[in-house]
């Protein structure tokens, strides 16, 4: 099981998830516990990121911020 990439992966150490989305860890684990998007879990004594809702998340904000910019460039 050790030999899954983090892409093959379901859920996510801080450490992992912050390697892959490319956040610092800091930020990672704040995130995780604003659990904004639904994503963070706590287990034991760490938080797991699921990877799939953390690429949602991350979606809806892009879509979220590009229907912005369109509203503000329509003036």
């Amino acid at each position: 099981m050790e030999g899954l990439k983090a892409s093959e992966k379901y859920m996510l150490t801080i450490r992992e998830a912050s390697a892959y989305f490319s956040i610092g860890e800091k930020k990672m684990r704040r995130m995780a516990e604003n659990n904004e998007g639904g994503f963070g879990i706590f287990c034991g004594n760490r938080y797991l990121i699921i990877r799939p809702l953390m690429e949602q998340y991350f979606k809806e904000l892009a879509e979220k911020g590009d229907s912005q910019d369109a509203e503000s460039t329509t003036g």
